[in-house]
């Protein structure tokens, strides 16, 4: 896998500022994506840092973000007041690696941060050029009547979807319906035997997902 360098980024110009990690490729290919955390996590969330670093090995630029919520405090998960600047907060870093590099910009997140994403690409239509959602989380567990699909007939960004087949937030059945309102491009990649983390505890990598998920975005983005 070719090499990457990382560094840490803080970009205090904007409001919200951006806070995270850069992974320059070694041999780019002009494209960009911000990727940032869930509810209980931040940028350096193993499940993150690995599929960042396989992004950008593939030569894209990533920024690995943590979102406003998280860099106003260390733990806890985010109240409702904090969606829509966590929204402004990724629309900054799209900004910011908007102008590092030349090609398509791509926008992703596990879980809470996934969502927030396809919100704001819902909102704006032609932000970016596809959504990676890791762990999209179509429900709180146990509560499947509450269900977070208000926005999804408004998303057109071609958009992957990576689930885990023991994901508590939602079944692969109950994403397929949910899908079924999306009017642009998607595609639900399953993964078997996957919880919420889709696997990434601790240390732990998952060569075959990577695998998986780097060549279903790239085919889905032709």
């Amino acid at each position: 896998m070719p090499e990457t360098s990382i560094r840490e980024f803080v970009e205090e110009a904007f409001d919200p500022k951006v806070r995270g990690f850069l992974h320059l490729p070694e041999n780019s290919n002009g494209d960009g994506l911000v990727l940032t955390h869930g509810a209980g996590s931040s940028a350096s969330a193993p499940l993150l840092v690995a599929v960042a670093e396989t992004f950008s090995a593939n030569g894209f630029t990533v920024l690995r973000c943590d979102l406003p919520f998280r860099q106003s405090r260390s733990f806890g998960p985010p109240g409702p007041a904090d969606a829509s600047r966590d929204r402004a907060g990724l629309n900054n870093a799209l900004g910011i690696l908007r102008k590092m590099t030349s090609g398509r910009l791509f926008l992703g997140g596990h879980s809470y941060g996934g969502r927030q994403s396809s919100m704001l690409c819902a909102e704006q239509p032609a932000l970016v050029a596809g959504l990676l959602s890791l762990s999209y989380p179509l429900h709180p567990p146990r509560k499947p009547e509450q269900q977070r699909t208000q926005h999804l007939p408004d998303l057109r960004t071609p958009a992957l979807f990576v689930s885990g087949t023991r994901d508590p937030f939602a079944s692969i059945a109950e994403l397929e319906q949910a899908l079924k309102m999306i009017p642009g491009k998607k595609k639900l990649l399953p993964v078997e035997g996957a919880g919420h983390d889709l696997g990434f505890k601790g240390k732990a990598r998952r060569e075959d997902l990577l695998t998986a998920v780097i060549t279903e975005f790239k085919i889905l983005m032709l």
